[in-house]
């Protein structure tokens, strides 16, 4: 079998388009690749935010539905988004989150019992999508967009670090991932299990995090509607 080779694109839900645009290309300084329609429902935009030319594993889309309802993270669900930056980036991005008062989580160090120490920032958007952005010394692996106003290339967001699934059991979760599409164990800490199509560099990475006992998720806005994988 041909196996998956990592992360292709995360699409989520949102409430107002421009609200969405605003944090995405404006704060978190994402490139807005493209506007479409969404197909399944051509009365709504799908936007595409990334680097300079939309590169597989850079690539966030939205559907916004003006007045959605808010959605539920829980069990069963692609639970939070994490981007990449480069270790010298992080301090950057604190400042920055401080500066447009978006309350935030960290850093907090992870990995270390594993020798791959990575610091994250966690935070939410507008509409409560739970993101992150990680520092790692491998970000460098994909290369950066320095077009966004007041964010150099040094600094800037490049792609997907890694996904977190949220599940009340994750053995069925881990057969799917290994059996069907071919990524391989990589560590196990604190309840979570990560997984790498790779050799564990961001983009590759999929984390699975057992919370049995938490109430399903429900979708809505700023939850995950699915992730695409390349191949």
């Amino acid at each position: 079998m041909t196996r998956v080779l990592g992360i292709h694109h995360v699409t989520a839900i949102a409430g107002d388009p421009q609200r969405n645009l605003d944090f995405y290309a404006g704060i978190l300084g994402l490139r807005f690749v493209k506007r479409t329609v969404n197909f399944d429902d051509p009365q709504t935009y799908h936007f595409y935010y990334g680097d300079e030319i939309g590169t597989p594993g850079t690539i966030m889309t939205f559907f916004p539905w003006p007045g959605a309802r808010r959605g539920r993270q829980g069990t069963g669900q692609v639970a939070v988004t994490s981007f990449a930056v480069l270790p010298t980036a992080l301090g950057f991005w604190l400042e920055r989150l401080i500066r447009h008062g978006i309350r935030f989580d960290g850093p907090t160090r992870r990995g270390a019992t594993h020798g791959d120490t990575e610091q994250m920032l966690a935070f939410r958007d507008p509409d409560g999508l739970m993101l992150e952005i990680v520092a790692h010394p491998d970000a460098d692996v994909r290369p950066a967009w320095g077009g966004a106003p007041g964010i150099s290339r040094e600094h800037a967001l490049r792609g997907f670090h890694t996904v977190t699934l949220w599940e009340e059991r994750g053995d069925d979760t881990e057969r799917l991932l290994v059996d069907t599409l071919g990524f391989r164990p990589l560590r196990e800490e604190e309840g979570t299990r990560r997984y790498t199509a790779g050799e564990g560099e961001p983009g590759s990475l999929v984390d699975v995090r057992t919370i049995g006992g938490f109430p399903n998720a429900v979708g809505g806005a700023g939850t995950v509607h699915h992730v695409a994988w390349s191949v």
